[in-house]
């Protein structure tokens, strides 16, 4: 998966967790949590979307590491790196 991929798999992942939410505009240096209505409970969805689809664990310690879309982009770029791109919402 290429960079750009790993964007549209968190947006993908992040419009099925919070279907109302209008991520067209999404800043990606800024805090998700800052700009888009995301709780703890929302997070740990996107973190387990992230096992289920990919097979990517992402440790307690390193949630920090996915508070922007350039953070996720470079904490999961290495590890979907040998991915294909799925849709969540057809998985």
């Amino acid at each position: 998966m290429t960079r750009e991929e790993v964007v549209v798999a968190i947006k993908d992942i992040i419009a099925t967790i919070a279907p109302d939410e209008d991520l067209s505009g999404l800043d990606n240096a800024e805090r998700l949590r800052e700009q888009i209505d995301l709780d703890s409970m929302d997070f740990l969805d996107i973190v387990m979307e992230l096992r289920k689809l990919y097979g990517v664990q992402v440790p307690e310690e390193d949630y920090k590491e996915l508070a922007t879309i350039d953070g996720c982009v470079s904490y999961l770029h290495p590890h979907l790196a040998d991915k294909a791109l799925h849709c969540a919402a057809n998985a």
